[in-house]
C-alpha cells in the first residue's frame, strides 16, 4: 500500500505539472467558500475579544449590581464599600428642554454620576475637562454634559441653560467619549449626564420612577468579583439585584455578534456547499480529459485503486492550496472591515491570529472538496477500459462500491457536525442545516425534472428550439448543476429579500395604522386623573390608555432559581434584566387567552399570574406551575392561572407578566400610557404634557420606529452581502459548467454553421436554452425563498408574512438574465470559431 501510494503521489505530481487550467472553477469555489467562512468567524472572535478585553471599562469596574425602582439599603452599602473601590450611577428617562426656547425639547436618557466615576476608563468631554469641574454648581446652578445629537435637536450649544425635570442645568461640555456606554440597554434619546447629588433636585425620584441604579464595584487586590458575587446573593438573598462581571460586561451585544456570526457563517457553508458542486463539475469535466490516460492506464495493467489515488491526491494537494488561499483572505477581513465598522462597534475589534475559526473553515473546506469529488472519481475508477472512450456519449450505469456511500456519509455527518460544533446554538443550526439539506434536495431533482421534461416534449419545429430543448437533456448536460448552483444562490437572496420587505412592511406600513403615537412613562398615582383629563382634552386624540407598572426580575422557575434553570434559546432573553410587570382585572387588548381562564373582576385570593404563551413555551411552563418574581427586592411567588398570545406588533401596551389585583396595587408603582393623535395634534400634546408634567417621559413612536429601523437596515445589509457572495459561488458554478461543456459547444456551432445556420440563428438557440434553464431555475428559487421567508416571519418574528409581487419577478429576471448573459458569454468563442480547424481536430481525435 505505502508503494502503491508513492506512485500514486508521483503520477500526481506529474499531472499537476500541466498546471490548473481544468480546476480554475474548483479553485475559485473553494477559495470563496473558505474565505468567507473564516472571515466571518475571525471578525467575530475579533470583536468578542475586542469585548473581553475591554471588559471593565464596558462595565465601568470590575462588576455590576443592578437595581430596579430601588436603591440599596445601608447594610448591603456597608458591604460593597467594605470590598473595594464603589461607584454609583443611576439612570432614567426624562425630558430635557431649552429654558430659552419654547419648542426645544426632547427624550433623553438621564445618567446621574458620583465623583469615583468612572472606575475604568475615562470619560471625554469637550472642552476638555475633569468631570468633577463639569458638574459642579457654579453661579447657583450644576452643571451637565450631553451628547451632540441633543444640542442639534433642541438647539443648544455650550453655555445654554437646559431643565430637566424641576432643575436647571448649564450645559458645560459635549460628552465625547462614554467608556460604559456600550454595554448599556438600547437608548431612545441622548444621554444628558449630570452629578449624582443634583439628581433629587428634578424631582424625578418619586414613588414608582423607573429608576436603575448600578453599583459598580473594583474588588481589592487578590478577590475574585464571582466569588464575591455568590457571597453577596447568599448574604442578601432578597436584594433582588442583577450581578454581571466583566467577562460578561455586554452580553446583549455579545449575543447579538454570536447570532449574527453564526447566521453568517451558516450561509458562508452554504456557499461552500454550492461551490462543492462546481469542484464536483470541474473534477467531472477534467476527468473526461483524462479518458485516454486512464484507458491506458488501465488496459497496462494498472489497478482501479491506484488510479483513484492518483486523482484524489491531485484533488486534495489542489485543495489545500484552494484553503489556503481562502484562509489567507479570510484573515485580511477584520483588518479591511475593521475601519468601516469602528463606528458601529462599542470597542475596536482586536485584531490578531485566531486559530479555531480558521480550523472550522479549513475543515469545512477539505470535506467539502473531498465529498464532492469522491463520486466522479469512484465512478471513473469503476468504468471498464473498453468504454472510457464512449463513456461522454453514452455514459454507463455504475454502482459505486459500498465503501465510498459508507465514506460520503461520513463526510456528510463531518460536515454536519462541524456546522453544529461552531454553532452557538445547536437548534438553530440544526434548523438552517435542514431546511438547506431540503431546499438542496428540492433543487436536485429540480434540475433533474427539468431535464426529464425536455426529453419528453414534442420536438419543436423550429431548428433553434429543437437544438434549445435537446441541449438540456443530452449526456453531459449542465442542467442539473446550473439549476443546483444558481438556484440555491437565488434563494437565499429571494428569502432575504422577502424577509426584508416583511420586516419594514411591519414597521413602515401596518405598524403606523394600529399603533399609538405617543408613550407616557413614569406618570404618578397622584398624577393620573389630571393627565388623563389634560390628554382627552386636546383636539384630535383617540384611544388613550392607562396602565400601572412596576419592574421585576423573574427570579425562580417552579422554584428552581432562575440562572439554573434550563430554558430554550428564544426566551433566555426574559432572564437577562428587568421586566414590566402590571394587574389587571381584566384580560388586556391585543392577546388572546389560550389556555386556563381569567379570574374574576372581583378576585382578591391568593396571587395569580396570567403569563406569555411563548415565554412559557420557552420555560416549560403550564397552567398551575408557580412562578416567582423579585419586586422591590422581595419575592413574590404566583401560581399561572391562564396563558396569552399576545400581538406585540400593535405596540400597544401589552406586558408578558400580569397579575391579578390585590398583591401589587399597595406597592409604590407608576402608569404607562399610550394615546392617538392626528399629526395635527401630536405638537399640542407634546407640549401640554410636558408644559403640565416635568416629571412625565414622552417617547415619539415614530421616533422610536425609526431608530429602530436604521439598526435593522444595517444588518439587512449585512445578510444581504453575505447572500449575495452564495450567489456569486452559484455564478461562478455556472461559468464552470458551461466551460466544461465548452468543447461541446463549439462542436455545435461549427456543425450548424457548415450546415448553413447563420450566427444570429445558433445565438437564437442558445439564448433560448439558458433562457428555458434561467426561468425553470428562477421559479424553483421563487417557490423555495417564499417557503423559507415564510417560516421565517411566521415561526421567528411571530409576525403575518405578506408575499411581495415585485420582489419575485424580480428574483425570476434576475435568473432568466444571468443564466442567459453568462450563457452566452461562455459560448461566444464557439460562436466565432472558424470551422476548418474544428472540422480536422474532430476527425484527428
Amino acid at each position: 500500500m505505502a508503494g502503491g501510494n508513492a506512485l500514486a503521489l508521483r503520477l500526481a505530481r506529474r499531472e499537476l505539472r500541466a498546471g490548473l487550467k481544468g480546476f480554475r472553477i474548483f479553485l475559485a469555489c473553494l477559495v470563496l467558500g473558505v474565505a468567507a467562512i473564516a472571515g466571518i468567524g475571525t471578525l467575530s472572535a475579533a470583536i468578542e475579544q475586542g469585548l473581553a478585553e475591554n471588559g471593565r471599562a464596558l462595565l465601568g469596574g470590575d462588576m455590576e449590581l443592578r437595581l430596579v425602582q430601588r436603591e440599596a439599603g445601608d447594610a448591603e452599602l456597608a458591604r460593597l464599600r467594605d470590598l473595594g473601590t464603589l461607584s454609583t450611577v443611576r439612570q432614567m428617562r426624562a425630558m430635557a428642554r431649552l429654558t430659552s426656547g419654547a419648542e426645544g425639547r426632547t427624550l433623553v436618557e438621564l445618567k446621574a454620576v458620583d465623583g469615583a466615576y468612572p472606575l475604568v476608563g475615562r470619560l471625554g468631554l469637550q472642552p476638555p475637562q475633569a468631570p468633577a469641574d463639569a458638574f459642579a454648581i457654579r453661579d447657583g446652578l450644576p452643571g451637565a454634559a450631553a451628547d451632540e445629537t441633543l444640542l442639534t435637536r433642541i438647539g443648544a450649544k455650550v453655555g445654554d441653560v437646559i431643565a430637566v425635570g424641576d432643575a436647571r442645568f448649564i450645559l458645560r461640555a459635549v460628552i465625547a467619549d462614554e467608556p460604559d456606554r456600550a454595554a448599556e440597554a438600547f437608548s431612545l434619546g441622548p444621554r444628558v449626564m449630570i452629578g449624582l447629588d443634583a439628581l433629587a433636585s428634578t424631582g424625578l425620584l418619586q414613588q414608582g420612577s423607573l429608576v436603575n441604579t448600578a453599583y459598580r464595584l473594583n474588588v481589592a487586590p487578590g478577590g475574585s468579583p464571582r466569588e464575591i458575587g455568590k457571597a453577596l446573593e447568599a448574604e442578601f438573598p432578597d436584594a433582588g439585584w442583577r450581578i454581571r462581571y466583566r467577562d460578561n460586561a455586554a452580553p446583549g451585544i455579545r449575543q447579538f455578534v454570536d447570532r449574527l456570526g453564526q447566521f453568517l457563517t451558516l450561509i458562508g457553508l452554504t456557499t461552500l456547499v454550492v461551490g462543492g458542486v462546481g469542484i464536483g463539475s470541474a473534477v467531472r469535466a477534467h476527468m473526461a480529459t483524462r479518458t485516454r490516460t486512464i484507458a491506458i492506464l488501465k488496459s497496462l495493467g494498472a489497478p482501479a485503486g491506484l488510479i483513484f489515488r492518483m486523482f484524489l491526491f491531485q484533488v486534495l494537494a489542489i485543495a489545500a492550496l484552494g484553503i489556503a488561499i481562502g484562509l489567507g483572505i479570510g484573515l485580511c477581513v477584520p483588518v479591511a472591515l475593521g475601519g468601516l465598522l469602528a463606528e458601529q462597534l462599542p470597542v475596536p475589534a482586536s485584531l490578531g491570529l485566531y486559530p479555531l475559526p480558521l480550523l472550522f473553515a479549513a475543515g469545512f473546506g477539505l470535506i467539502t472538496a473531498t465529498l464532492f469529488a469522491l463520486w466522479p472519481l469512484a465512478r471513473a475508477q469503476e468504468v471498464p477500459a473498453a468504454h472510457l472512450f464512449r463513456d461522454q456519449i453514452a455514459p454507463d450505469r455504475v454502482r459505486l462500491r459500498k465503501r465510498y456511500l459508507i465514506a460520503s456519509g461520513l463526510l456528510i455527518a463531518g460536515l454536519v457536525g462541524l456546522a453544529l460544533l461552531s454553532s452557538a446554538e445547536v437548534s438553530f443550526g440544526l434548523w438552517f442545516i435542514l431546511g438547506t439539506l431540503i431546499v438542496f434536495g428540492v433543487l436536485r431533482l429540480a434540475g433533474r425534472g427539468v431535464a426529464a421534461l425536455a426529453a419528453r416534449l414534442p420536438r419543436p419545429a423550429s431548428p433553434g428550439a429543437r437544438l434549445a430543448l435537446a441541449n438540456l437533456h443530452r449526456p453531459g448536460s449542465a442542467t442539473a448543476s446550473v439549476v443546483l448552483s444558481l438556484g440555491l444562490g437565488l434563494t437565499l437572496l429571494v428569502g432575504v429579500a422577502l424577509v426584508q420587505r416583511n420586516m419594514e412592511d411591519q414597521v413602515a406600513r401596518r405598524l403606523p395604522t394600529s399603533a399609538p403615537s405617543f408613550f407616557f412613562v413614569d406618570i404618578q398615582k397622584d398624577q393620573i386623573a389630571d393627565f388623563t383629563r389634560l390628554v382627552s382634552a386636546q383636539a384630535g386624540t383617540a384611544d388613550l390608555l392607562e396602565v400601572p407598572s412596576m419592574r421585576g426580575r423573574i427570579s425562580k422557575i417552579k422554584g428552581v432559581p432562575a440562572d439554573d434553570y434550563p430554558v430554550k434559546p428564544d426566551g433566555r432573553w426574559a432572564l437577562r434584566g428587568d421586566r414590566g410587570v402590571t394587574y389587571a382585572a381584566t384580560p388586556p387588548e391585543g392577546s388572546r387567552i389560550v389556555a386556563g381562564e381569567w379570574w374574576p373582576a372581583d378576585y382578591r385570593g391568593p396571587p395569580l399570574l396570567s403569563f406569555d404563551a411563548r415565554l412559557a413555551e420557552a420555560m416549560d411552563l403550564k397552567v398551575g406551575d408557580n412562578l416567582t418574581v423579585n419586586l422591590l427586592g422581595r419575592d413574590f411567588e404566583a401560581r399561572i392561572a391562564n396563558l396569552r398570545e399576545i400581538d406585540y406588533t400593535t405596540l400597544s401596551i401589552n406586558f408578558a407578566m400580569v397579575y391579578s389585583p390585590g398583591l401589587l396595587e399597595a406597592a409604590p408603582h407608576g402608569y404607562l400610557a399610550t394615546v392617538r393623535a392626528t399629526p395635527e395634534a401630536e405638537p399640542a400634546v407634546f407640549r401640554a404634557v410636558t408644559d403640565r408634567f416635568p416629571n412625565i417621559s414622552v417617547i415619539r413612536v415614530k421616533e422610536a420606529l425609526e431608530t429602530a429601523d436604521g439598526l435593522l437596515r444595517q444588518l439587512s445589509l449585512a445578510v444581504t452581502v453575505t447572500a449575495s457572495v452564495t450567489l456569486v459561488a452559484g455564478l461562478l458554478v455556472l461559468a464552470g459548467a458551461l466551460a466544461a461543456g465548452h468543447r461541446q459547444r463549439l462542436y455545435d456551432a461549427v456543425i450548424l454553421k457548415t450546415l448553413g445556420a447563420s450566427r444570429r440563428q445558433v445565438l437564437g438557440a442558445f439564448a433560448l436554452e439558458y433562457a428555458i434553464l434561467g426561468g425553470a431555475t428562477a421559479l424553483v428559487a421563487l417557490g423555495a425563498g417564499t417557503l423559507a421567508a415564510y417560516g421565517f416571519v411566521t415561526g421567528i418574528l411571530h409576525a403575518d408574512f405578506v408575499f411581495d409581487a415585485p420582489v419575485a419577478l424580480l428574483a425570476a429576471a434576475a435568473g432568466v438574465g444571468l443564466a442567459v448573459l453568462l450563457g452566452l458569454a461562455g459560448t461566444w468563442g464557439a460562436l466565432i470559431s472558424r470551422p476548418a480547424p474544428v472540422l480536422r481536430d474532430l476527425a484527428a481525435g
